[in-house]
């Protein structure tokens, strides 16, 4: 990459908790808050939360879907112990690095040339929307979403909509607007874009998750459930993840230098790296089933206790990733010992319920991101708005037009 060290950069997306200590700078890795919650800041103490048998999955409106009956199947994300873990091992097929470079690069390149002639054509776009149309493309090769009615980004836009948004209920006005509003998404990306796969794969058998979940018997409810989250996780968080990476790339001249001059493997560690400093999940939340050690006994947390990771902060944690950890740095993979606390850290999770399509959403914002910025003439004319969804501690990042000049 480059021989002087370190390249200069900060989080473009601060957010209220990031004048946190982390562990090692004077911050306590866990404490109990006074609402009863247990706020974890330390990878270690992180790892040893999602990796245990006696946390179960919390937060993500998980409350909703205890109320399904008995026989009805979770989606994937909603489930923990045995049953998840064989779920994830049937579909760990469609996650290698192998099928990720053999069966979806295609894809991701001929989706990012299309968007790139979009751009070329226009002379202008906003980034944000050609990040969500190649999210939505290669999640849809993923899940099988490849019998499509024309709209499915707008159907996808709708079900999860930007900023603050109601929470459904029967207590009031908004309310129950909020849940006609959901029950009316719901349908029209069943009507859409799910009947339509499922039908064809019932005639013919394809290898992909959706034939997976029709071998399994699921019913067509069931299938929506599972479509719904994997496009949470995989077209959602990517968009963001190909929007704050461009981001850097645009506002660091050095950055971008290095970005360019490197092969696939250094580029994709850049990347990395950057998603360590801006996670775009930056709070997940676990439940103990029983009581729980970490930090080496230390800390003992009760059973029923809900515990917070904050993301964020653990990224920064100095015993983990290094000196100046709020510095992005490529060099850093390099430096720190190879797996467990290399960039990314805790921005995909960890544990069983880490992020299987982590090396498809770092595969395909390179592959965009190369022929993005290999365009000629190519510039940032606005700086992209910034939100946030508290329930996530994610960013939104929107209105971020780019253009090609002369």
């Amino acid at each position: 990459m480059r021989d002087e060290e370190p390249v200069t950069g900060a989080r473009r997306t601060a957010r209220p908790a990031d004048g946190t200590d982390p562990p090692g700078a004077g911050g306590c890795p866990a404490r109990r808050g006074e609402d009863g919650v247990w706020r974890v800041t330390g990878v270690a103490e992180a790892r040893a939360v999602l990796r245990s048998h006696d946390t179960v999955q919390a937060g993500l409106g998980i409350e909703s879907t205890e109320k399904l009956p008995s026989f009805y199947r979770r989606p994937v994300l909603y489930r923990d112990g045995p049953e998840h873990r064989e779920d994830r091992r049937l579909t760990a097929r469609f996650f290698t690095p192998r099928r990720v470079d053999r069966h979806y690069r295609p894809v991701m390149e001929r989706v990012a040339e299309a968007q790139l002639t979009r751009l070329r054509a226009a002379g202008e776009a906003d980034l944000s929307r050609l990040a969500f149309r190649l999210a939505v493309a290669v999640a849809a090769e993923v899940i099988g979403l490849t019998e499509s009615r024309p709209g499915i980004q707008e159907r996808l836009e709708a079900f999860f909509p930007d900023g603050k948004f109601d929470k459904p209920g029967f207590t009031s006005l908004r309310g129950l607007r909020a849940l006609a509003r959901q029950n009316r998404n719901w349908l029209r990306i069943y009507t859409g874009d799910v009947r339509p796969a499922v039908r064809a794969r019932r005639a013919r058998r394809r290898d992909d998750l959706i034939s997976h979940l029709v071998d399994e018997g699921c019913s067509a409810g069931e299938i929506l459930g599972e479509c719904i989250t994997f496009a949470a996780a995989g077209m959602v968080t990517t968009r963001e993840f190909v929007s704050v990476a461009a981001w850097h790339l645009f506002t660091d001249e050095e950055l971008l230098a290095a970005y360019r001059a490197a092969g696939e493997p250094e580029r994709l560690a850049l990347l990395r790296e950057i998603l360590r400093l801006e996670p775009v999940v930056a709070t997940l939340r676990r439940r103990t089933t029983a009581e729980l050690e970490i930090g080496d006994g230390a800390i003992r947390i009760p059973a029923g206790a809900l515990i917070e990771i904050d993301v964020g902060t653990a990224n920064l944690d100095p015993r983990a990733v290094g000196p100046a950890p709020r510095t992005l740095r490529p060099a850093r993979a390099g430096e720190v010992a190879r797996g467990a606390d290399a960039p990314p850290v805790l921005s995909f999770g960890d544990g069983p319920h880490r992020c299987p399509g982590a090396d498809i959403a770092v595969l395909e914002t390179d592959v965009f991101l190369t022929r993005l910025f290999a365009e000629p003439g190519l510039r940032m004319r606005t700086a992209p708005r910034v939100s946030f969804q508290r329930a996530l501690g994610s960013y939104e990042l929107r209105e971020f037009h780019v253009e090609i000049t002369g």
